[in-house]
């Protein structure tokens, strides 16, 4: 009886072994401002403009202070009520698209504020 449930048994490991494997989406932490895709890393700290520019279509999204890319946002909403802040962003970033789990607004420091004025 135990000989035929090892094949079963094998089976199962393999399985779980090969889900452990698969790789998703990983937690990742981004600091930047919340601003729209019209306007990106023009303006980054203009709440009223980011506002302005949502009202005529556009989305909010993050613009990394690392190196001032734009990454679109999967779930915008999240964002709400932080357009133009310098925020730290939680969530799962997926082909380039980030869907947010937390946010977080941040002290900006001088440099920071330097950065984004002379870009």
């Amino acid at each position: 009886m135990l000989t035929k449930k090892i094949p079963a048994l094998i089976f199962a490991l393999v399985c779980l072994v090969s889900l452990s494997g698969a790789k998703g989406p990983k937690i990742t932490k981004i600091s930047g401002w919340v601003s729209n895709d019209r306007c990106g890393v023009k303006d980054l700290e203009n709440a009223d403009c980011t506002k302005k520019c949502l009202e005529n279509g556009s989305r909010l999204v993050i613009v990394s202070d690392k190196d001032r890319s734009v990454i679109n946002v999967e779930n915008p909403e999240a964002l709400k009520g932080h357009e133009g802040q310098y925020v730290r962003v939680t969530g799962t970033l997926d082909n380039g698209t980030l869907h947010v789990n937390d946010v977080a607004t941040l002290k900006q420091t001088k440099e920071k504020a330097d950065k984004s004025e002379h870009h």
